[in-house]
């Protein structure tokens, strides 16, 4: 296809300011489709897949010596692309001087997260656990095949060559060479079908503290993430999305955005009115001067009370069975005392520090695409179905991103759908880029549900949970997504009860009711998806119960989880670590809580000073049993992170609506957690052969109910709805 020239695009768009209206406005049609990401290797089942260890796959070995690996992973700051050259250079036994990285394009046969079936994706904090021993296959292969290289090369036995450090040497002589010396000859080898890994007992690189190979160029400032890229003759465009969930375009008037000087189009797209301009500036300064009026008929015009109103209502009435377990209702009522609690969470938006962006060349029979891209084969397919065509013909160049939390990793691609509506709708005559601000991505992006939960559990007369009876309000994450099928049963949404369907706790006599609440809201999983409000819950009713029962909340966790050593494990060590049971001055408090996310245990202390309704979060004790700890540096900096990101939604984070419009809009009013407030943080690793699981979530469940738990030992008043600063 010959692209026309882009100047006389340009003058020509300047000059009749075409306006076009009613692209994409189907896209919404193909959500659910036909491509189901998961198919029968759902995570649930826990296992991985097998998956391709070819290294001409997943590594580039140069003349320089450098050891590239291709990393099928995201890096959003979790580390991954450490971790996974990690697992290689182990194996290959390459100096960890050589190591680099770069991302994969997008091909789900050869890159698929092997959890995750057909699907080239990072989510779910599988990366490590997926990869665990797929790329230390990769390294043995790439090993072997270099002892072969070798050993041809000087007609010796392979079984005398050794490798050490990234130098390959000959046992009888002084002949060596370095990776790089035999690396067209080594790749030329055919691949092992079949190789041995080393025991831990060899490991030199596996559970040391090794340098992040992404930290000096970030710390640098020369490395290179999606809002840094531009490509020649780019138009960036802005959205004017509606104030209100599910209102659209009822009739806009461009004339005075058209004034602006740099604005190139005016595009209503299906989320809204779009102004593509030569730089950001005009076309923010050009959307400013659209005049938009909106349909609301099918809009979300509640404010946050009112949904809370309907969500209480809601329980009233009968919900779905989630989980039974026992008989709850007789256990409640031959209990001796009962404990009835409810718990709010607010709307959350994700907000990480770089806002979402993207470009697009359309070239009519093909598509390029850069991108921070987190689930690589949705946005490809996404794209692809605006612009007619195959997945595989969606080129996507995948950068560093400047966070995530969830939001980058869109279930429906929305801002992938909505740049290749734009390149589509202007004829691919430019690339295009698309802008997210801070306030489009507060006031009208995705969130963390809204949640409800009502619990109410009793005792019997020693001391010991007789029955427990549990509802959760909320909308459902996964319905219109191309997860539904995987993730809803029997109209239950798995996100919802994660943490609540596979309780640790012995408890005998255990139901769980769901009520799903209808929104024109957007949803998207956030860090640690239900395991945010789930665990909270969960932690501060033990506790409460543990009070009742007039029993130190350690010991009386420890009694209900005799059946599960790891999670009692991660318990004692951080009860231990943080001088549990010590006697603390006034106005202080300590509290605990324990959980397992993705596998991973996480027990946490908090301790925290109280003064009139100040509440300062002076330490976290975290204990964690994560399997092998690859990089251990790298699993208490996600700890840690954990703790950074969710401290200001414990203590004061919430997105609120007002007649259906987001209150809040940037970090004045959704302040993230300052340097001046992060407590202490000291993460014990607990040693373990086990396979690694996740990290990346972790680290944030616990938070909040150790906090809430601290608070009432320091006051005597019990804080449940988050953020604690909204109840006090």
């Amino acid at each position: 296809m010959t692209t026309p020239s882009i100047s006389n695009a340009l003058s020509l768009a300047a000059s009749r300011r075409t306006f076009l209206q009613g692209a994409g406005a189907a896209v919404g049609g193909f959500i659910l489709g036909s491509f189901v990401p998961f198919g029968k290797h759902a995570l649930a089942a826990g296992k991985p897949v097998a998956g391709v260890f070819d290294p001409n796959v997943f590594l580039k070995i140069g003349a320089d010596n450098l050891v590239t690996v291709i990393t099928k992973h995201f890096e959003m700051g979790q580390g991954v692309t450490t971790g996974l050259a990690t697992l290689v250079a182990e194996e290959l036994d390459a100096d960890w001087s050589q190591m680099r990285y770069e991302f994969a394009p997008a091909n789900p046969k050869l890159y698929n997260n092997l959890f995750f079936g057909p699907n080239q994706a990072t989510g779910a904090s599988t990366s490590i656990a997926n990869s665990w021993e797929q790329m230390r296959k990769v390294g043995a292969a790439a090993r072997l095949m270099f002892v072969a290289a070798a050993a041809a090369r000087w007609n010796v036995p392979a079984e005398d060559i050794v490798v050490a450090k990234g130098i390959v040497r000959h046992r009888g002589s002084a002949r060596q060479a370095t990776l790089g010396e035999l690396a067209v000859e080594a790749m030329a080898v055919d691949v092992p079908q079949k190789v041995n890994l080393k025991p831990a007992s060899e490991w030199r690189l596996i559970g040391t503290r090794l340098p992040r190979l992404d930290s000096a160029a970030k710390t640098a400032g020369t490395a290179v993430y999606a809002s840094d890229v531009r490509r020649p003759d780019m138009l960036t465009a802005v959205v004017r999305r509606p104030d209100q969930f599910g209102a659209t375009v009822a009739s806009f008037d461009a004339s005075e955005a058209t004034k602006i000087p740099g604005v190139v189009d005016v595009v209503q797209i299906h989320s809204g009115v779009a102004v593509l301009a030569r730089d950001t500036w005009s076309a923010l300064r050009g959307r400013d001067a659209l005049k938009v009026t909106w349909d609301t008929r099918a809009a979300e015009t509640r404010s946050t009370a009112e949904i809370l109103t309907e969500y209480r209502a809601l329980t009233k009435t009968q919900g779905l069975t989630a989980l039974s377990r026992g008989d709850a209702a007789a256990g409640l009522a031959s209990a001796a005392r009962t404990l009835e609690a409810e718990f709010t969470f607010p709307f959350l938006a994700h907000a990480p520090m770089e806002p979402l962006n993207g470009i697009m060349e359309f070239r009519g029979d093909s598509a390029e695409i850069w991108s921070g891209c987190q689930l690589q084969s949705i946005d490809q397919r996404m794209a692809a179905r605006v612009l007619g065509l195959k997945p595989e013909q969606v080129k996507i160049n995948t950068f560093l991103a400047g966070g995530s939390f969830g939001r980058r990793g869109s279930a429906v691609g929305d801002w992938t759908i909505e740049l290749a509506t734009l390149a589509k709708a202007i004829n691919g005559r430019a690339p295009v880029q698309i802008v997210w601000t801070r306030e489009d991505d507060i006031k009208g992006g995705f969130y963390r549900p809204m949640l409800l939960h009502k619990a109410t559990a009793g005792l019997d007369a020693r001391g010991r949970i007789s029955g427990w009876q549990h509802k959760v309000v909320s909308k459902r994450i996964f319905v219109g997504t191309p997860f539904e099928r995987v993730f809803l049963k029997d109209g239950v949404d798995r996100s919802t009860i994660d943490g609540l369907n596979d309780i640790a706790y012995d408890l005998a006599n255990y139901s769980v009711e769901v009520h799903n609440a209808p929104s024109p809201v957007p949803l998207l999983w956030w860090r640690s998806v239900g395991h945010s409000h789930t665990a909270h819950v969960i932690e501060t009713v033990i506790d409460e119960l543990a009070h009742l029962a007039r029993r130190d909340p350690v010991a009386f966790r420890l009694d209900l989880l005799a059946q599960h050593p790891r999670d009692a494990a991660v318990l004692r060590l951080a009860a231990e670590k943080a001088g549990w049971g010590e006697t603390l001055p006034p106005g202080r408090g300590r509290g605990v809580a324990v959980h397992q996310s993705f596998k991973t245990r996480v027990a946490m202390v908090a301790d925290v000073s109280v003064e009139g309704s100040a509440v300062r979060v002076d330490r976290i004790v975290a204990a964690v049993d994560c399997g092998v700890a690859v990089n251990p540096d790298i699993v208490v900096a996600q700890v840690e992170g954990a703790v950074g990101f969710a401290l200001s939604s414990v203590l004061r984070n919430q997105i609120t609506l007002t007649d259906g419009v987001v209150d809040q809009g940037n970090f004045d009013d959704y302040e993230p957690t300052r340097m001046s407030e992060m407590p202490k943080v000291e993460v014990h690793i607990v040693k373990s052969d086990a396979a690694p699981t996740g990290i990346g979530e972790p680290g944030l469940p616990p938070l909040a109910p150790a906090i809430g738990n601290a608070i009432f030992a320091a006051t005597g008043t019990r804080l449940r709805s988050l953020p604690l600063a909204a109840e006090a």
